[in-house]
């Protein structure tokens, strides 16, 4: 069964802000409650290529995995996709901008779980939402509060 996930929110800042903070795995920690370490496996800053390793803990279990940018486009969308780890996963961001000084940001986890996983995946589709609901809302807090 397929994993996929999406999750908007509209942050009262200037795209080119949004994106650049958001769009910088550096940053993840900051806002993703549970991500906690991202490492640049290559050169930063983000561009077609660049390979991140995260290590974080969803669902009781810890997980270290590496995403690859498969898509980018500044202040408009990343697309990244693991590399490495246990559960093959997609992530996308994109950004639009509503007015001069506000932000439409999409976060979008697609995947395919195999083994156990994948019987758990209507389980890990609502626990993801959830998950990137709250995300999405700390980013928004963070940000507008600057």
């Amino acid at each position: 069964m397929t994993v996929d996930v999406g999750a908007t929110i509209v942050v009262d800042r200037p795209i080119d802000e949004v994106a650049t903070f958001a769009g910088d795995p550096s940053n993840a920690p900051r806002w993703y409650r549970r991500i906690s370490s991202a490492e640049w496996q290559t050169d930063p800053p983000i561009s077609l290529g660049s390979r991140i390793a995260f290590r974080a803990r969803f669902m009781g279990r810890d997980l270290d995995y590496v995403y690859e940018v498969t898509e980018y486009t500044p202040g408009e969308q990343v697309a990244m996709r693991t590399a490495e780890g246990p559960f093959p996963m997609a992530t996308t961001y994109t950004w639009r901008p509503v007015g001069p000084a506000k932000t439409h940001m999409t976060l979008r986890n697609h995947g395919e779980p195999a083994g156990f996983s994948r019987l758990a995946a209507p389980l890990i589709s609502r626990a993801m939402r959830r998950a990137m609901n709250q995300d999405l809302a700390d980013l928004k807090a963070l940000l507008e509060s600057r």
